[in-house]
């Protein structure tokens, strides 16, 4: 009997994934470059299992079912086309190559393209759950060839993670590298909300003066709310958590963020688009910073800035907290969908977005209990331009406003830094202003360089200039849009 497919790479996402589809009843055959590690693999964790191992490229192709599907789980980048490039003579017409990991879109356009002049299927699938969900259930988002559809359907779908009525967190996304945007939005939309916890935790401990204990109660207690979530129940878990000594070892951990670079290329195609993603682009900056430590300390001998005690009774203060960190979280989710929306439209994918918050309801890192009204919001309005104006939504940012508000400028009075929930508090004061004053940077644009602006007084997409001095001349400089 040949195996349903074949998994190259072995490190723990390779493996978990591989034990996951042996798990649910398929045969799987495993590769690794150094091939000591199929080894280890076949005498470890996959002992006893029907995984069948394979010394060479060849000898895997050799044990595959037709139409013959092979799954990388290697780094992003020029690996990824070296075993495509060392595949492309294994494989036949029709077979099917898939990239599973944490793959730049643009790369996943260019490989599609090229295998389908091939006759090769490609599809770029975004795997998100880190090691658990790998091995119990992930959150699976692939996009590609949609001919390749059918025949991973049955795999992907079987070892996704199943939402509470048992639906898969898995389904087809859209064509080219669909899948790889939404999940690159994904790891988007989980910076930011690291970074909301964060800020919440620093409020807490600096300005409120809490315990960890406390601290890991209010979080525990906060996941019963609307916020829910695997990243808020993780967070309680950590503050709980003693090193050897009995002390919290969560600040014995370096303040020095790291990032494997999707939340940069969130922002940076936010900014090719058009999108005001301010608060998921805010915590890249805000991890950029962090990584400064040695000059953050220097500036703190150097600065009187002590950070101030927050005032006034700590239960008010911790609901107005938890009111800030759900509009803010909702924010973030909601300008990640204004992002793919604008993807959809600009590469014609025509995604569902009702079925991108599904695929986010459980094994993924940002799944959050609120994904269910986000799908429902879609489901209600798939022309829906921000989640912000559905009702559910809408409801809790407005009735969160005064408290958002005092939060964050307490924040700003203590000298507590809050760079993403202000952000995110900033860009709905912006969206729901009806006259912002960039009218004056357009007359600003037109006096120094004839720009020209539009007119309130005029119809849409009439444009004048002004020789605003009397010796800059009536010629305008082209118009056009960044």
């Amino acid at each position: 009997m040949k195996a349903d497919i074949a998994v190259i790479g072995l490190a723990v996402m390779g493996q978990n994934l591989i034990l996951n589809m042996n798990d649910n009843g398929f045969k799987v055959v495993a590769f690794n470059r150094t091939v000591a590690k199929v080894d280890e693999f076949l005498e470890g964790p996959a002992k006893g299992t029907n995984i069948v191992g394979a010394t060479s490229l060849e000898d895997m192709v050799s044990k595959l079912e037709t139409p013959r599907k092979v799954m990388l789980m290697v780094r992003a980048g020029d690996v990824v086309d070296q075993f495509i490039n060392a595949l492309v003579p294994l494989l036949d017409e029709g077979d099917i190559i898939i990239d599973g990991g944490n793959t730049n879109y643009p790369d996943t356009n260019r490989r599609v393209a090229e295998l389908r002049e091939k006759g090769i299927h490609f599809v770029g699938t975004g795997v998100s759950g880190g090691e658990e969900g790998a091995r119990f259930g992930p959150s699976i988002m692939p996009g590609g060839s949609p001919e390749a559809w059918p025949f991973v359907k049955p795999i992907f779908q079987a070892i996704a993670a199943k939402t509470d009525d048992g639906e898969a967190c898995c389904d087809w996304v859209g064509r080219e590298g669909a899948g790889h945007f939404v999940k690159m939005v994904h790891n988007g939309i989980e910076y930011g909300d690291m970074q909301l916890i964060s800020e919440a935790y620093h409020f807490m401990k600096e300005g409120l003066g809490m315990s960890h204990d406390e601290m890991q109660a209010t979080f525990a207690e906060w996941n019963n709310t609307e916020l829910n979530s695997y990243l808020i129940e993780i967070s309680a878990d950590i503050l709980g958590y003693r090193d050897e000594d009995g002390e919290p070892l969560v600040e014995k951990i370096m303040d020095a963020a790291g990032q494997k670079g999707t939340g940069k290329w969130t922002g940076i195609n936010a900014l090719d688009l058009g999108i005001p993603l301010t608060l998921i682009t805010e915590s890249v900056f805000a991890r950029v910073l962090s990584s400064m430590k040695d000059q953050r300390v220097e500036a703190a001998q150097l600065f009187d800035n002590p950070i101030q005690p927050v005032e006034g009774d700590k239960s008010e203060w911790l609901e107005a907290l938890r009111q800030a960190l759900l509009a803010s979280k909702i924010i973030s989710y909601a300008q990640g969908f204004m992002l793919i929306r604008e993807a959809s439209e600009a590469n014609n994918w025509e995604l569902n977005y009702g079925n991108v918050a599904l695929m986010w309801r459980g094994g993924c890192i940002i799944r959050s209990a609120f994904l269910g009204n986000i799908r429902d919001a879609f489901e209600a309005n798939p022309e829906l331009p921000f989640l912000g104006t559905d009702a559910y939504f809408k409801d809790i940012l407005q009735g969160s406003l005064p408290a958002w508000r005092k939060v964050v400028a307490k924040s700003f009075e203590s000298g507590l830094p809050m760079p993403c929930m202000s952000s995110a508090l900033t860009f709905l004061n912006g969206y729901t202003t009806a006259r912002l004053p960039a009218n004056m940077i357009q007359a600003q644009r037109d006096y120094f360089g004839a720009h020209t602006y539009e007119r309130t007084d005029k119809a849409r997409g009439e444009f004048f200039h002004t020789n605003w001095t009397g010796t800059g001349g009536n010629i305008s400089s082209t118009t056009y849009d960044v």
